[in-house]
């Protein structure tokens, strides 16, 4: 290394030792990256792979030069999505994820060692400097990673942003640092993904056994913001957010929360028109009725933040929620993009990007186009349900960059298909209005829900937690739950709604709900709930449903905005489906149940426990 630049950097010991006798590859653009992506060759094809022992030559993944960019594949489908139980935990700070020792029953630090003795065997190391959280707001960390590693580098880049070269500041000092070891994987963890967070005194290490970047360059970092923010009493909140111009040019900003697949990159998506410009409300799967809206004048939509929504202390000056985007780009997962002409915006932006971009399990051609409704197979006839591309913020047509007041804050949850012959929890109606206590109940369970792409899991329904950030968290439940609880009391002028994806009843809906919301929402300006033409849902935990809802002179079927009025559910389907919910609830919130637990997010889960009506939810958080 440089000795210019080695004087900048503040390490720990043992990885300035590491790094003083290392040939090390420092980057100053994004083209020096996509050159280390390839190889550092002209070829149009480069493999990543490792000698393993046992194994051989091993072929983690293959990288193709796109006109667009580069297309990144892996030879093992499970390789294509996050695996939700990769975290361990190595310290012995207070948590209640998995330990290291406890899982693979022996010390980490065994382990660390051999890391570390396989990185000094390598030629040579990236070394990648970047702001996690943002240059403004965020902390210094830092990538090690094998040369041969450069995709895995620049997926890093796009989404967290990096520090050239040049630009090093003076006593650097990495909060958080990442070490990339792929051939792990296959010596010492069966082939599964796996990565180790140790939070030593004053830094925070990620080892990173495998070569996916959403575990570790996305969530991992995302995990060393919520270990900060447990710290020091606030979070970041997994959402997106937009805001909102309306065709009479009042504004309106929404966040979106919810586990993987809830909707979140959908929010800050235009409607998905039919070929003759009219929307696809729903699909009847019984009657194959379908129902449409005609909206001539769309809002107009200003992104905020995709995945990740800082929400410290300093932000914060009134009593609406303040947020700004943790990241510098966007992990977009494009399962949803499987034919031209879907999302028209994206795939220009795709086609003819200001700058070669990255593509996850799209099947690019050498020197061709990447195209993002070509997923790579998984099977035969089985597409990869978790395509994606990475969108450096900067591409994005009217993006906001400041910090803003959130007027609704709305949580997404995925839902199957229900009726009265085949009950399910698909009873949600369009959306519903929720108090601010069941809006953190709905926070503390955040179910994953139906046919998530994003994550290898094999249940049904299953609950992501905390937030829908619990699986990146390192600590412990009950103090992130305090936090949540703690920020809805204090911003009392920002409202909550649900709105599902997927499903209403017996309805196709896919993501209509919450466009249709948005849209909907911004129009009435400042939305006073009590105002409006409520009714309460037959189940508490779904707060109010709308009573009507009329958009541009078109009202929607009153059995999308309450599914107990659908012929195919009824009373009766829709009871088995609340039963169904609420049994879910309530054993996923006895978790909750601790003594550090807030007094009144006791009070909160004991009225769900004990089958508390809508008003007492209301009572409890005025």
């Amino acid at each position: 290394m440089e000795k210019s630049i080695f004087k900048k950097l503040i390490l720990q010991n043992d990885l300035e030792t590491l790094l003083q006798n290392k040939e090390i590859i420092l980057v100053e653009s994004r083209e020096d990256i996509f050159d280390l992506a390839m190889g550092r060759s002209d070829k149009s094809i480069f493999e990543v792979a490792y000698e393993t022992p046992g194994k051989g030559n091993v072929v983690e993944a293959t990288v193709v030069r796109c006109k667009n960019g580069i297309s990144i594949n892996y030879t093992e489908p499970y390789m294509r999505r996050r695996d939700p139980d990769s975290m361990v935990i190595a310290d012995d700070k207070p948590t209640d994820k998995p330990r290291f020792i406890d899982r693979f029953g022996y010390d980490f630090k065994e382990l660390r060692v051999q890391t570390f003795q396989w990185l000094q065997d390598q030629d040579e190391l990236i070394l990648l400097p970047f702001w996690a959280g943002g240059k403004e707001y965020g902390y210094e960390a830092l990538l090690v990673a094998p040369s041969n590693a450069g995709f895995f580098v620049g997926a890093l880049a796009d989404i967290q942003g990096f520090i050239p070269k040049s630009k090093i500041p003076s006593n650097f000092k990495p909060r958080a640092v990442i070490y990339l070891a792929p051939p792990f994987r296959h010596t010492h963890f069966n082939g599964k993904q796996v990565v180790v967070h140790n939070r030593a005194e004053t830094t925070h290490e990620l080892f990173c056994y495998n070569l996916y970047p959403g575990p570790s360059a996305k969530k991992g970092v995302y995990s060393v913001l919520l270990d900060i923010g447990e710290e020091e009493g606030w979070t970041t909140l997994h959402a997106s957010a937009v805001k909102i111009t309306t065709p009479y040019e009042n504004t309106f900003i929404i966040m979106h929360e919810g586990a993987s697949g809830g909707g979140k990159s959908e929010m800050t998506e235009q409607f998905h028109r039919e070929p003759d410009g009219r929307l696809l409300i729903g699909t009847n799967l019984k009657t194959k009725e379908k129902f449409y809206l005609d909206i001539k004048e769309a809002c107009e939509l200003q992104p905020v933040t995709d995945d990740m929504a800082l929400a410290i202390p300093s932000l914060q000056n009134g009593r609406k929620l303040a947020i700004k985007d943790a990241e510098n780009g966007w992990f977009l997962r494009i399962d949803h993009i499987n034919e031209y002409g879907t999302a028209p915006d994206i795939e220009k932006l795709t086609i003819y990007p200001p700058e070669p971009l990255i593509f996850l399990n799209i099947d690019g051609k050498p020197e061709a186009t990447c195209l993002i409704w070509e997923h790579t197979m998984d099977a035969p006839g089985k597409p990869c349900p978790n395509p994606r591309t990475i969108l450096p913020r900067r591409f994005i047509q009217g993006i906001v960059n400041e910090p803003v007041e959130v007027d609704i804050r709305s949580f997404g949850v995925r839902t199957p298909p229900s009726t009265k012959e085949n009950p399910n929890y698909g009873i949600i109606g369009l959306f519903h209005i929720l108090p601010p206590a069941l809006a953190w109940l709905w926070r503390l369970v955040a179910p994953r829900g139906h046919a998530n792409p994003s994550v290898n899991s094999t249940e049904a329904m299953s609950s992501e937690g905390v937030g829908s950030y619990w699986p990146f968290a390192t600590g412990r439940m009950v103090d992130q739950a305090n936090i949540l609880l703690k920020q809805i009391i204090e911003t009392p002028a920002t409202k909550y709604i649900l709105i599902p994806n997927q499903h209403i009843g017996v309805y196709k809906v896919g993501f209509m709900g919450q466009w249709i919301a948005r849209e909907y929402l911004s129009r009435r300006g400042n939305f006073n709930f009590k105002k409006e033409p409520l009714v309460p849902s037959r189940s508490p935990i779904l707060g109010y449903a709308l009573e009507s809802l009329k958009l541009d002179g078109q009202s929607i079927p009153k059995d999308i905005l309450q599914v107990d009025l659908q012929k195919e559910n009824g009373p009766e389907g829709y009871d088995a489906g609340a039963a169904i919910l609420t049994s879910f609830f309530k054993k996923e919130l006895q978790k909750f149940l601790v003594p550090d637990l807030d007094p009144l997010g006791r009070q909160i889960i004991e009225t769900c426990l004990r089958d508390g009506s809508l008003q007492e939810y209301v009572d409890l958080i005025k």
